[in-house]
Order: C-alpha cells, then sequence, then structure tokens
C-alpha cells in the first residue's frame, strides 16, 4: 500500500508541487482567509452592546453603509487618493528604472539600492517627516518665509488630500521601482536596435517596443501601489488632517471607540470588493492592450 503510494507521488508533478506549497498554503488559510472569513461573517451580525454581538444574519449593517453619504463619500475618496498616488508613483519611478535599465552599465545593484536606502527606516518615521517639511515651520515654507518670497507660511501644504498623495507617493516609491527595473531590464537590447533601423525614432521605439514589453512591470507595480494604498490610516491620520480622511480612518475608528464590529467590518468588505473589481479591470485592460500593441 505504502509503496503503490508513493509511486503515484514520484510519477504525480502536481502532487509534488502541492506538497512543496503546503507550508505556505497553510500560512495563507491561518493568517488571511481565516481571518477574512471571520471579517465577513461578522459584517452581517449586529452589535447590541459593548461586549455583545447579535449573530442573527441580516444585511442591516450594508443597509447603513449605503444610506450614510459619509461612507460612501471616504470610499470614493479613498479610491481617488489611491489613483492619484498610483499615477504619481508610476511618473516619477518609471524613469529613474528606465535609466538604470538602459544607461547604466557598472553597478547597478548599488543603483537599486542606494535608491531603495530611504526606505530602510520606518514607515511612520518617513511619513511624519513628510509631517515636518510640510509644516508651518517646515523647511518649505521656513526657505520661502526666509527669502523674503512670502509674509506667513503656506497652510495648505499640510492637513488635505494632496499631502496624502505626496507623502504615500514617497511611501510606496520603492516597491514601484523594482518590478518597473525588473521588466525593463529583461527587454532585449537587440529589439531596440532593430526599431531604429526601420527608421524609428526613440519616442517612437519606446511607444512600440519599451512600453509594451515593461507592461508586466506596470502592471506589478500598479497592484502594488493602488491595493495598499486603498486601506492606509496612519498617513491620512498624520498629514491628511480633516479633509484627507479616508474609509479606513472610519474603519478604524468603528472598529475602535465606536465599537461597531459589524458596521467596521462591512466597511471593509466593500473596500475589499471595490479595489479587486478595479484590479480585475486594470489586469484586463492592461491585456488587452498588450495584444494589440504585440
Amino acid at each position: 500500500m505504502i509503496s503503490a503510494l508513493q509511486k503515484i507521488y514520484v510519477k504525480n508533478d502536481q502532487l509534488k508541487a502541492y506538497t512543496l506549497l503546503s507550508p505556505a498554503l497553510i500560512l495563507i488559510i491561518i493568517a488571511m482567509a481565516a481571518p477574512m472569513l471571520v471579517m465577513i461573517i461578522t459584517s452581517f451580525n449586529t452589535q447590541i452592546s459593548m461586549v455583545e454581538i447579535d449573530r442573527t444574519f441580516t444585511f442591516d449593517r450594508y443597509e447603513d453603509f449605503f444610506s450614510k453619504p459619509i461612507f460612501s463619500m471616504l470610499l470614493f475618496r479613498s479610491l481617488k487618493i489611491s489613483f492619484l498616488v498610483t499615477v504619481l508613483t508610476l511618473l516619477t519611478t518609471y524613469p529613474l528604472a528606465y535609466y538604470i535599465a538602459f544607461y547604466v552599465k557598472k553597478n547597478k545593484m548599488l543603483w537599486i539600492i542606494l535608491m531603495t536606502l530611504p526606505f530602510w527606516t520606518s514607515y511612520l518615521l518617513r511619513v511624519f517627516s513628510w509631517k515636518v517639511i510640510l509644516g508651518n515651520k517646515g523647511v518649505i515654507n521656513s526657505a520661502l518665509v526666509g527669502s523674503g518670497l512670502i509674509d506667513e507660511p503656506l497652510g495648505f501644504l499640510l492637513y488635505n488630500q494632496g499631502a496624502v498623495v505626496l507623502t504615500l507617493a514617497h511611501a510606496w516609491a520603492a516597491f514601484a521601482i523594482l518590478p518597473l527595473y525588473v521588466s525593463l531590464d529583461k527587454i532585449d537590447k537587440s529589439l531596440l536596435e532593430a526599431s531604429y533601423d526601420l527608421g524609428n525614432s526613440k519616442f517612437e521605439t519606446f511607444i512600440r517596443v519599451t512600453l509594451p514589453l515593461s507592461l508586466p512591470g506596470i502592471i506589478g507595480a500598479i497592484l502594488i501601489i493602488f491595493i495598499p494604498t486603498v486601506g492606509d490610516y496612519v498617513t491620512p491620520q498624520m498629514v491628511g488632517g480633516t479633509d484627507g480622511r479616508m474609509l479606513s480612518n472610519m474603519i478604524q475608528s468603528l472598529f475602535g471607540r465606536a465599537n461597531n464590529f459589524p458596521l467596521g467590518a462591512a466597511s471593509a468588505v466593500l473596500m475589499l470588493s471595490s479595489v479587486c473589481i478595479i484590479a480585475g479591470i486594470v489586469t484586463y485592460i492592461t491585456k488587452k492592450l498588450t495584444l494589440r500593441m504585440s
């Protein structure tokens, strides 16, 4: 019996693969799938008191979410901020990744390390540093006031959506550079030379060859940036102020001071569903563009 099972195991490559993946799969189930299932179940319950939850199945929490305009407004604001962060991060990191991939001939890894070096510090310290930089007595206002260009500090630099976008774009830049660099570095340089030989300019070669071949890295960077920034609540709390609050801050309050776990769970489920839908749409559109460009 044991020898027969061993023969089946040896011949079945798929079974081998699942055996090797089993520790990771178990960890994912315990650390991600199980809490997610608990959150979904909780979203259909009702908070009776500080410590008591009615487990009766109901859609009331989802009705509460859509009946109160502030929740929809915060969800839309979260998606908008994450979209702006993604665009700003791509616009700033793609040229850097492009330069390292095509123009740096030696010590490319040193360049990567130097670019990611500031991100070795704590995330909270980096967010707090932007709060200091953008504050009334920060570097920008102090320089402008000291040079005589303005008489009073610029109050609009901090505690708004722009400050949240800028801080998040800087915080997640390192995570965008790596997939972009990998996709650009893998491009066969002979394809670029062939494009030049066919009479294409550098811009035309970039549009027709480099950009389509780097789309996998762009997709990876978009997903890496967009998905976590939607749920970020530390940055809006520190530099966003009232105008920069996101749905994640409301969810934190519902699980904290408000002590309304079911409504907080329903809000989290809806936010996660929105992110999954948008990520699926982006992936689908990008694949279509890749097929057309190829």
